[in-house]
């Protein structure tokens, strides 16, 4: 079974909204006596899942089908970028020279050129003096230096006396502008992840038109170009030569893993948000090296980085050997490690020179015959002699705010009547399934919901605990109760337990529920059973994202395999099945009612306004982020996609759900739309 087949299970029963994962009634009831005797199931830790999952990514690189051209728009995606125009149509650079620094081998331009409009991009541009026609170029990136193009000049001096033109860009995180890399990192920033944001996006998008710039001087060869870097640089250098294809040459240096090394070993915890690109299609990098071959391509790492272990890298190289060597080019891959620490070696960098001499002028030239950089500080330019804008950044300058304007969500749309909303549903889901929820299972194991232990509360009411398996590795808990005098199978309410709360809070919550109704508390993952601790959240939350998922994601789906296992429970008519949620459950809540399809009512206490608003530094409180979710659709917008379902708001109701509120008045049931104070006011409707 695949995913689309598991959300359309039973769609002759369908209910409401024309139905995603519902059943007919009681399908396969569980034998209520006595609870079936079975071996305990074991689940694994998050930790131990996200490193699996990674680890199956890392196994599958290089298998996609597709072809190039498919695979590289699918990249551009990725990186935020499935917008940008070709070469030719793209805005003008409008480049500035600022000052030019004149030295007997080369000259420095320090300019500014437009990335986007107003997106300026601060660099200095070596020239070689007494060029015989047009010289190969290099774009050189900077790495997480804080002082950029003067801390690796030495670099760009060493490629001009070389005989290239060499370009070096500054970051938009650590140039003369400072901008932010370290949203998710240091920030507080989740929402980048739903907003489809990454910094590596615009490091690549300044890349790319700084090979635009290099194309438009005359003393550059355009059909001979490069581009290297280290460390941040050097995962840019594997980010712009995928993207481009105009790179001919290029050399990542200290910028290479899997990504099965960064979750298994957590090196990622060291690296910033420009290191990784939204995962929507769950790539690994040697999928991006994929877009680079068969062009000539060199891995340079040291052996003893504490971010980049040597393990990884020489996978990483291994598996794009096999590819090369398929395309007949394996003499354009090159693996270059050396002693010591993160950083370049004298054996890395003269390397580095012989490859692009020879994969750009055609000369081969052994590194001992190079010679290395001037390492001597008093013989290199000074900050100041360096500077592009002598009297401070540009007002206008939209580098401080480019993670705000790069994206704007788009608005809710108009509907005019029942149809139109259907339509409306059905795309938003399609792309919530491939875009946002491309990680759901393909393969879902059987669901084996077994009744565990029958349980009493009080002389008036009685229950059980059951469990489900929501995934491979994970065997969840739910707990229903009835009181006797309910008439079964019953409508029932399905309550959602929020991390970190009080052990019998969400018992209290469903309790609030006053309708004669079944009433069910289950655990998603990282609730109950499977909980926690906090301090986890910071690194569990970029290490799903970086998977191709979040925690905010993977509870919706154990809230999908909850509904169907509930409706599996003998004392539960499973065309009435409500869900109920507080606080970041209601994110949940809401996505898992939209793919269900046949929710009855949905309770939501004090649900977040939005998706589009950033949390606590440190990784702790409400997880609602989704990958790429607000390119798709809100919070709000969800909501109201819900008709003809009855939502009820308890307590605060945000404003943004203003659309949705008139969508059902509207569409002509506004009494379903309903606002109390607290739950327990609320009332069935008769």
């Amino acid at each position: 079974m695949n995913r689309r087949d598991f959300f359309k299970l039973g769609a002759a029963g369908a209910g409401l909204l024309g139905g995603r994962v519902t059943q007919s009634a009681n399908a396969d009831p569980l034998s209520a006596l006595p609870p079936v005797a079975r071996a305990p199931q074991y689940n694994l830790t998050i930790r131990d899942y996200l490193s699996r999952e990674a680890r199956r990514i890392s196994d599958r690189a290089l298998t996609d089908t597709a072809d190039i051209a498919s695979r590289r728009r699918r990249y551009m995606e990725m990186m935020g970028l499935q917008d940008l125009p070709p070469v030719g149509q793209r805005p003008p650079l409008n480049p500035k020279v600022t000052g030019v620094v004149e030295r007997p081998a080369y000259i420095i331009e320090k300019l500014y050129y437009e990335s986007l409009p107003k997106l300026y991009v601060t660099a200095n541009l070596y020239v070689p003096r007494n060029l015989k026609g047009r010289a190969p170029g290099v774009l050189y990136v900077c790495g997480h230096s804080d002082t950029q193009k003067v801390n690796y000049q030495a670099h760009a001096r060493r490629f001009a006396e070389l005989g290239f033109v060499c370009l070096i860009v500054e970051t938009v995180q650590l140039g003369e502008v400072r901008g932010y890399h370290h949203g998710c990192y240091r920030e507080g920033w989740w929402h980048w992840y739903s907003r489809g944001y990454t910094p590596a996006g615009i490091e690549l998008l300044n890349g790319i038109r700084g090979l635009d710039l290099l194309c438009e001087r005359p003393e550059v060869d355009g059909t001979k170009l490069g581009v290297t870097g280290t460390s941040g640089g050097g995962a840019a250098t594997w980010w712009i030569a995928a993207g481009d294809e105009r790179i001919q040459c290029a050399a990542a240096s200290c910028g290479t893993s899997t990504l099965a090394s960064y979750v298994r070993d957590r090196t990622m915890d060291g690296h910033c948000d420009c290191m990784w690109f939204i995962n929507t299609y769950r790539w690994d990098l040697p999928d991006v090296g994929g877009l680079i071959a068969p062009r000539a391509f060199m891995i340079s790492s040291a052996d003893h980085d504490a971010i980049f272990t040597i393990a990884s890298i020489r996978e990483v190289h291994d598996r794009l050997t096999r590819l090369y060597r398929k395309l007949g080019a394996a003499d354009k891959l090159a693996l270059t490690t050396y002693p010591g620490p993160h950083g370049y070696s004298a054996y890395s960098r003269t390397r580095i020179f012989s490859w692009f001499i020879k994969h750009l002028m055609g000369k081969d030239v052994p590194p001992e015959n190079i010679g290395d950089l001037e390492l001597d500080k008093s013989k290199l330019e000074t900050a100041d002699t360096l500077r592009v804008f002598a009297n401070g950044p540009l007002k206008e300058d939209r580098t401080p705010t480019i993670h705000e304007d790069f994206f704007t969500p788009p608005k809710p749309p108009a509907i005019a009547d029942i149809a139109a909303l259907a339509k409306e549903r059905a795309r938003i889901i399609d792309a919530l399934d491939e875009k946002t929820f491309g990680a759901f299972p393909t393969k879902p194991p059987p669901l084996d919901a077994q009744v565990e232990f029958e349980l009493k509360s009080g002389p008036t009411s009685s229950g059980h605990r059951f469990a489900f398996t929501s995934e491979e590795g994970w065997r969840l808990h739910g707990r229903l109760m009835i009181a006797d005098d309910v008439k079964q199978p019953a409508p029932t309410v399905v309550a959602l337990q929020v991390p970190g709360e009080e052990r019998n809070a969400t018992d209290a919550f469903a309790g609030r529920v006053n309708a004669p109704w079944a009433k069910v508390v289950v655990e998603p993952r990282g609730t109950g059973d499977t909980a926690w601790g906090d301090e986890l959240n910071w690194h569990l939350r970029r290490a799903s994202a970086w998977t191709g998922c979040t925690l905010a994601s993977m509870r919706v789906w154990d809230t999908l395999r909850a509904l169907q296992a509930v409706r599996k429970l003998p004392q539960v008519d499973g065309r009435q099945v409500s869900l109920a949620a507080r606080g970041e459950m209601c994110a949940v809540a809401l996505y898992a009612a939209l793919l269900d399809g046949s929710v009855q009512t949905l309770f939501l206490e004090s649900p977040p306004a939005t998706q589009n608003a950033p949390g606590e530094r440190d990784g702790r409180g409400a997880a609602i982020e989704m990958l790429n979710c607000l390119r798709i659709t809100d919070l709000a917008q969800v909501a109201g996609l819900l008709f003809p379902a009855e939502l009820v708001f308890a307590g605060e109701c945000p404003a943004t759900y203003a659309w949705a509120e008139e969508t059902f008045r509207h569409l002509g049931a506004p009494e379903k739309f309903r606002r109390v104070a607290n739950l327990a006011a609320w009332r069935l409707a008769k």
